[in-house]
Parts: C-alpha cells; structure tokens; sequence
C-alpha cells in the first residue's frame, strides 16, 4: 500500500506540472479549452487513484453507472426460501457477526479520501496560479508583430543552434550585397580567418562561420575595446567565437557593426529598439549609408533554448 500511494503521489505531482506548462502555454484562443483539458485530466486521476486503492484493500470497485450489484436471492422468494442450518455451526445463524463486521468503519479508506480531496484541492490552486502568470512567450510574439507591421519588416526565421546571431547576419550582409568579407581597409584578415571564408559555401546556411572568424579577429585586433568586459582571458573568449557555438551579445554586436561598417537595429521583445552603429557611415552618401543597415529580432522567450536572434529584412 505504502508503494501505490507513492506511485500517486508522483502522478499527482507530475500531472500538476503538466497542468501548469499547458496554463503557460496556452493563449487567449486556446484556454479554455486548456483549462477544460487540465480539470479531465485531475478527474480522471482521482478516480483511477481511487479504484486501485479498493482493490488493492480488496473492496468491490464501484461500476461507472454506480448501480448496485443485485443477486439472484433478492426479491419475494428470499422471504419465502427457509434457512438452512450450517452444520459446522449446529444451526446457529452467522448473519448477525457478518452484518456487524460490514458496519465496521473503513478507517484506510477515509484516510485516502481525505488525502485525495487535498490533493484535488492543490490541483485547482495550482491551476489557478498558472492561468494568472504571466504569457511571456504570447505577449513577446505580439509585441514583435506589431513593430514588424509598423516598421514594414519580414522576418526570416534563423535555425536556433548557437549560431543564430551570426547566422542571421550573414544572410543579411548577403541581402544587403556586402558579402561575408570585411572592407580591407578597415582589418586585415589572417590566414586562419581567409580560410574559414574561402570553406563556406552558402552563406544562408554555412556563412556565421566567416562572420565568427571575423568577429573574433576584429575583437583580438582591439584589445582596448573589449577586454575590460571580458569575464575571462581574451584569447579564450575570442577561440570560443571563432570555433565553438557560443551563443553571441552586445560585445560580437559591437565587433560585428565595426568590422563590417554597418548600422544593427535590433528589436527587443517589449518593442524597444537598440542602435548599435559602426561609426564609419558619416561619410558615406545617403544611399549608400542606407544600404548599410540591417535589422535583427532579439528574443528572449519565444524559442525552447532560450535567447535568440532572427533576421529581418525591408518589404518590397
């Protein structure tokens, strides 16, 4: 017994956790069908919980129509039919110790009742504090759409891998027709890095391999720049850019605009707007300073791995 009430303990346990992830999971469409959805599943729960604990004390489980189980003894003839004497008892009856034991308090079983109505009653509180969280991934998808729409953006979805920030920027560098090389005027490229440009193959899917190579060049030819942010020694932090998937922020933004002479707008999930410029368009003529800006959407709740970059691009 000890065992199966165990094993409903952690169904029960499980279940709410299921019941609080479909609660933040759900929009405003889809939630009361969710909820709908969450108060079966407890039902159904309890009355399972509650047929294996009868049968494993032994007790008649009740049928779903909640009839009683009739006999054939039932009725006018039952009256009628005299009593046999059982010769084990010299003929006394045994009907009365009988009925006295079945009168007999199910202690075992109220207990599991009572456990199983408060467990019922967690279940509804933890419903209810899941339906008033917060939909962070709903409200930042909204919230996203609408600046898209305002701004005249198409958004293109970016494999979420690690690496999505340079991924999306050698899309866009393509788009833009700037390529994945830098200006030469601006940082020589070393072997290593000419290399890992010269192996790509199609920047819409293989290209954030130059984009790294280049953005950890840029930072080690900068020093000053960027080393004071470093939480570690820079020769490692910049060989986890060039040859690992580590996830890219605000330093790789900076290297990345500056490297590439380009201005980044990235849109963040409450609808702000980060400027992150290269310092090096002022000169240009205003096409050609226009053509140097691109557009990234920063997520921070939407996608399963957590933070992420797509690319966003000009309707036509």
């Amino acid at each position: 017994m000890d065992e199966l009430q165990a094993q409903h303990r952690k169904e029960q346990k499980d279940l709410q956790a299921r019941i609080t992830q479909k609660k933040k999971a759900a929009s405003k469409k889809t939630r009361r069908g969710i909820n709908e959805e969450c108060d079966r599943l407890q039902r159904e729960l309890i009355e399972r919980h509650q047929a294996e604990i009868a049968a494993a004390n032994g007790e008649p489980v009740a049928p779903v129509d909640a009839l009683e189980d009739l006999t054939l003894s039932n009725g006018s003839d039952e009256k009628d039919a005299p009593e046999e004497p059982n010769p084990a008892t010299n003929g006394t009856s045994t009907a009365a110790p009988a009925a006295s034991r079945a009168k007999k308090p199910n202690r075992q079983k109220a207990r599991l009742a009572r456990r199983a109505a408060e467990q019922a009653a967690q279940a509804e509180i933890a419903a209810e504090e899941a339906a008033k969280q917060t939909d962070h991934r709903g409200n930042e998808k909204e919230v996203m759409d609408g600046v898209f729409k305002r701004l005249g953006l198409t958004q293109i979805e970016i494999n979420p891998d690690g690496h999505c920030l340079y991924s999306a920027i050698a899309y866009e560098l393509q788009g833009l027709g700037l390529g994945l090389k830098p200006d030469s005027k601006r940082i020589a490229l070393k072997d290593t890095t000419q290399s890992r440009i010269e192996t790509v193959t199609s920047p819409q899917h293989d290209g954030y391999r130059a984009v790294r190579a280049v953005t950890a060049d840029f930072i080690t030819e900068h020093p000053d720049d960027f080393a004071p942010f470093m939480e570690e020694p820079l020769e490692q932090y910049t060989h986890k850019v060039k040859f690992t998937a580590e996830w890219g922020g605000e330093l790789e933004l900076q290297a990345i605009s500056r490297a590439y002479g380009v201005d980044i707008n990235v849109i963040q999930g409450d609808g702000r707007i980060q400027k992150i410029e290269s310092g090096d368009t002022e000169e240009l003529d205003e096409e050609e300073r226009a053509r140097r800006v691109m557009w990234l959407a920063y997520y921070r709740h939407t996608y399963g791995l957590g933070e992420h970059y797509n690319a966003l691009t000009k309707r036509t």
